[in-house]
């Protein structure tokens, strides 16, 4: 039975893939007790309980991209210094070794899968690619984990539908663009572009980006709208699409600006952060219910909600820190504001509402029982508060605890590290929901998902033959 690297013993009979039989039954628990393994910054009073609302992320998430967002989510809660966040996420300008046993890893290994073409089976396009830093970061002890990532890279660039403009489809089966698929593909592309020291796929990937809002940007409005396509099309400025999309782009954005191989790209750095102004610039625009901004930004009609607010608030944050200049005090005490009211709106469980209905973005009942996009987005926003915190841009509100200092790591909060650490308790059975048009068939059985396995009809990659390939190492599938 191996020891993870928090010292707690899981039985990895019991940790099935994510496109098999899961069992309800306890397969792990992992609690942070080991100094050296993680290293937490500074705490800080973000006005709510973080460390509750990560565990009902965990409780909760069932999806592909649930899983990858809660993943990204934990590493910037415990790991931060892996993360591309932190002060020197890429060493002598490569990915940095991490433990496979640190608790955002522990959490992701279970759902990839190492010999299909995807990370996970029967998803949409982008959504698997929210685990491939996850599968990047584990590639750095066992290889296997890199062969999935560059088989994920490939089937996203190049057997994937397209846009006539080049704009890669988030649906397998329809050339359907979304703005949920920019926090899912390009941070992952971004990142295997520093792995395999591939300038070209960094500037193919900031190139994406463009695309993307070439297609869901009007020109009445600085904000996205949701999706465009034949299947499930949304013109919406849905709050939540602008949060995915926004996200996605500053995690490029620090990807390529913190590592040394595109130290010529000014240009696509300028690009980015003009984009992710674009859509605060909107966010600031649009009005509130209840503290909280409106399901789509462009409708008032729609209730407030936590999931767009946390997500879009959280990028306030980060290009705060990341150009003061560019994203001044104006979008901080927009921040501060939104943070303070979403403050108000947990729960004794850690649950945060309303929110919108993950599953299905339309419903105009108000989501309470928890969403787990929506948990993960108030891990963000705390973490991206705390950096902000720590590079003294924002205003502090600290927490007073005891600090220990120890070799390496500076100061932690000893009942953070003790405490604080989220439990899997359980391992949640995937979902098999009716799929309906609004969906995004992320769950076995959806028609319309692609499996993994099967090749890709040649008439739908008509319009992808026409766009160059994009190459990626070492694409033979594991066996």
């Amino acid at each position: 039975m191996p020891v993870l690297a928090d010292g707690v013993r899981a039985n990895d009979t019991d940790r099935k893939k994510a496109n098999m039989h899961f069992s309800k039954e306890v397969v792990s628990s992992l609690l942070l007790a080991l100094f050296t393994s993680t290293a937490i910054a500074d705490d800080v009073d973000v006005g709510y309980d973080v460390f509750a609302a990560a565990q009902v992320m965990i409780d909760l998430a069932s999806h592909s991209w649930e899983w990858g967002t809660a993943a990204e989510a934990l590493l910037e809660l415990y790991n931060n210094e892996l993360s591309v966040f932190g002060p020197n996420p890429f060493p002598n300008g490569n990915i940095p070794s991490a433990n496979p046993g640190i608790t955002s890893l522990a959490y992701a290994k279970p759902f990839i899968n190492t010999d299909s073409q995807v990370l996970v089976d029967n998803s949409a396009v982008g959504d698997p690619a929210s685990l491939g830093v996850s599968a990047v970061l584990l590639g750095q002890s066992d290889n296997v984990y890199i062969g999935a990532a560059q088989r994920q890279a490939d089937y996203i660039l190049n057997q994937a539908p397209k846009f006539s403009n080049g704009a890669i489809s988030h649906r397998p089966d329809v050339a359907e663009v979304w703005a949920d698929f920019m926090a899912m593909a390009p941070p992952f592309l971004a990142y295997l572009a520093v792995q395999q020291n591939n300038a070209t796929l960094m500037s193919a990937t900031v190139a994406q980006c463009g695309l993307q809002r070439a297609v869901l940007k009007t020109s009445q409005f600085d904000n996205w709208q949701h999706i465009i396509g034949p299947q499930s099309q949304d013109t919406g400025l849905w709050s939540t699409g602008n949060g995915w999309a926004s996200y996605g782009m500053v995690r490029v954005l620090h990807t390529l600006q913190k590592w040394s191989g595109s130290s010529g790209m000014s240009s696509q750095i300028s690009q980015l952060k003009g984009w992710i102004q674009e859509i605060l610039d909107g966010a600031l625009l649009s009005g509130f219910d209840n503290g909280l901004l409106h399901n789509y930004l462009n409708d008032n009609s729609w209730f407030g909600e936590i999931s767009g607010t946390a997500l879009l608030t959280a990028v306030a944050y980060r290009m705060a820190v990341n150009d003061p200049a560019m994203f001044p005090q104006k979008y901080i005490d927009w921040a501060d504001t939104n943070r303070k009211s979403l403050a108000q709106k947990q729960g004794a469980s850690g649950i945060f509402a309303p929110a919108v209905d993950p599953y299905d973005w339309l419903d105009e009942t108000e989501y309470t029982s928890g969403s787990p996009e929506g948990q993960a987005f108030t891990v963000y926003l705390y973490t991206a508060y705390r950096d902000c915190v720590d590079a003294s841009i924002c205003k502090p509100a600290p927490v007073p605890v005891s600090t220990i200092s120890h070799t390496g790591i500076g100061p932690i909060d000893i009942l953070t590290v003790l405490d604080r650490g989220v439990t899997f308790t359980s391992m949640s059975a995937p979902s098999n929901p009716t799929c309906e048009p609004s969906q995004s068939c992320d769950a076995n059985g959806c028609a319309g998902s692609f499996n993994g396995i099967s090749v890709f009809p040649e008439i739908l990659r008509a319009v992808s033959a026409q766009q160059p390939t994009i190459h990626v190492a070492n694409l033979k599938a594991v066996t």
